[in-house]
């Protein structure tokens, strides 16, 4: 494997064990090293996946920096930590894939993208949702206008739980449906509001929301309206876009269809409004896994030295810009709060 991308993966908890899986399988990758806090997670990983003997097994993370020809490193730590993780990747000459999001600071976004750059390394986010078939799908399928002139979008994420004790519903969970709304548009959302319930962490000197509710106005005049809850046993992942001409739905849950078209628009007769051209479509999808869409794509923009289209560290920084305006305006009471962007578009 004289070619091939050394790799390391730092952190393989419940989300970092199926990015392992999928490197351990790329062609084109040689896991040498797996850190984690946690010397029984190493152990497990071991025994599972019967890593050769010679990949470096450790709870330290500055032993990655002696390793010779190190090429990449992929981080799936709590966010919290991420910032100085990636630095010292980034400084080590590693291309870095981290889970989302990319921080919790767009300051720090900015800085470990500018910092990326500088060192001519790729700096990707794990939006997974991006890499959905569903989801690249349904882009095209709006881009043909089947649903007519874009006017509004709602999503629904809700479950009982698990309930985070580091971050509140809205950083939780509202990535995701931010991700694929701007990625069906084509832009980033200029105003955000919204409003929150604290139910089960009312002590806490930073009470954390349990229901939020978001509002997030495009520069089209597109509107989202997004629900989020972990405190609701009605499980639902469900997003959708309405146009004048029907509405494209994207539903996880109907794992089998999980994008289907709704079209009809109304016929207007004298005073009265009359449905027509009503018809649904279920919409075909490829199969494959999201999150093994997602190493693919880190491992060709290492190669071809391109920044990712999807889901790079500009991307990722642009996310984060609209979830701390969110928490701004949830902080605020509800009170409308402009979107702040000074970097570049990617």
């Amino acid at each position: 494997m004289t070619d091939s991308i050394k790799l390391a993966v730092v952190g393989v908890g419940r989300w970092g064990v199926h990015l392992l899986r999928n490197f351990l399988a790329h062609p084109c990758v040689e896991i040498v090293a797996v850190v984690d806090p946690n010397p029984q997670c190493l152990e497990k990983v071991e025994r599972q996946y019967n890593l050769d003997k010679n990949v470096l097994l450790t709870t330290e993370w500055q032993k990655l920096q002696p390793l010779p020809n190190l090429n990449a490193v992929v981080i799936a730590t709590p966010a919290v930590t991420h910032y100085s993780l990636i630095v010292d990747a980034l400084n080590w000459g590693c291309h870095v894939l981290a889970e989302k999001p990319l921080t919790l600071n767009p300051n720090e976004c900015r800085e470990l993208c500018e910092l990326a750059e500088k060192q001519q390394l790729i700096l990707n986010v794990d939006h997974t949702y991006l890499f959905h078939p569903a989801v690249e799908k349904g882009q095209s399928v709006l881009q043909t206008g089947a649903v007519g002139d874009l006017r509004y979008g709602y999503a629904t994420r809700t479950h009982l739980g698990p309930v985070r004790q580091d971050v509140d519903a809205l950083w939780d969970l509202a990535i995701h449906d931010i991700a694929i709304f701007n990625n069906w548009l084509g832009e980033s959302p200029i105003l955000a509001q919204a409003t929150g319930k604290v139910w089960l962490q009312t002590a806490s000197d930073n009470p954390l929301s349990d229901l939020v509710w978001v509002n997030l106005t495009y520069p089209s005049g597109f509107q989202a309206f997004i629900h989020l809850c972990w405190l609701n046993p009605d499980k639902q992942r469900r997003l959708a876009v309405v146009g004048s001409r029907g509405s494209l739905i994207f539903d996880e849950m109907l794992a089998d269809k999980p994008l289907t078209l709704i079209q009809g628009e109304f016929e207007r007769q004298e005073n009265r409004f009359i449905p027509v051209n009503q018809q649904q479509q279920i919409i075909e999808i490829e199969k494959g896994e999201p999150l093994k869409r997602v190493c693919n794509n880190f491992i060709q923009c290492i190669k071809q030295n391109t920044s990712s289209s999807i889901s790079s560290g500009w991307i990722g920084t642009k996310l984060v810009e609209v979830l701390t305006a969110v928490t701004r305006s949830l902080e605020a009471g509800g009170k409308s709060v402009p979107v702040n962007s000074n970097h570049k578009q990617q």
